[in-house]
């Protein structure tokens, strides 16, 4: 009868995620629902577990600024990120969101990441390239093991609870129902005819700043 209780306790947590702003800087949105019935999820920490494929990217200076000013908590793995590697150069990216409890729920988290989207091969018919964000695994961490164990399963994570250089404490994933299995990310990309185009005018471009920036130099530069 117990485990019969335990396992009707124990329902999906909801995840949703979304996409907010255009272009190729967004704001990935993610709200997560713990399913756990008749429990408050106070005290405990959540955070989302995704895999970046190669298509986007987070910038390691800009999460740093945001950590400063405690806006987010993020953990990269690897931590070093190459941020101008297009797309076909670049691998997936591990990142451990911090959710931050929602004040209007009791057992509601939620957080935003920057991501970038990387520059992609130029086509012939220069249509959008489509990257798929898989729907994140949430975990759960509660010093005080209030909530239903049975619920969860316990997980590997070198991370902290908290988010701050601490020691690592013990994760568990919990089963959940995403909104949707996966979120598009549309990426434009460029026409391979020009090429030739972008090229030269890159170079005139070039060419014109580093004439100015010496003609600069030589009038009021001092020189002994």
């Amino acid at each position: 009868c117990g485990i019969l209780d335990a396992q009707a306790a124990c329902r999906d947590a909801v995840v949703t995620q979304e996409l907010l702003k255009e272009g190729f800087h967004r704001d990935l949105l993610l709200k997560v629902e713990l399913g756990v019935v008749g429990e408050d999820a106070g005290g405990c920490a959540v955070a989302a577990r995704t895999r970046l494929p190669p298509g986007i990217y987070v910038d390691p200076y800009e999460l740093a600024s945001l950590q400063q000013h405690n806006l987010t908590k993020v953990v990269l793995i690897p931590d070093v990120v190459d941020v101008e590697a297009p797309e076909y150069l670049a691998p997936d990216l591990l990142v451990l969101l911090y959710l931050e409890p929602d004040p209007r729920c009791t057992r509601c988290f939620r957080a935003a990441l920057p991501v970038h989207g990387r520059y992609h091969r130029p086509t012939e018919e220069g249509q959008e390239a489509l990257v798929v964000l898989k729907s994140p695994e949430v975990l759960v961490c509660c010093c005080d093991n209030r909530l239903s164990a049975p619920c969860w399963t316990p997980v590997e994570v070198e991370a902290p609870c908290s988010g701050n250089a601490s020691d690592p404490c013990q994760w568990y994933s919990v089963t959940h129902k995403p909104a949707y299995e996966e979120l598009i990310l549309q990426v434009p990309v460029g026409l391979r005819q020009h090429g030739s185009l972008v090229c030269v005018v890159t170079l005139l471009a070039t060419t014109l700043c580093s004439s100015l920036i010496l003609a600069a130099v030589c009038k009021y530069g001092h020189f002994s």
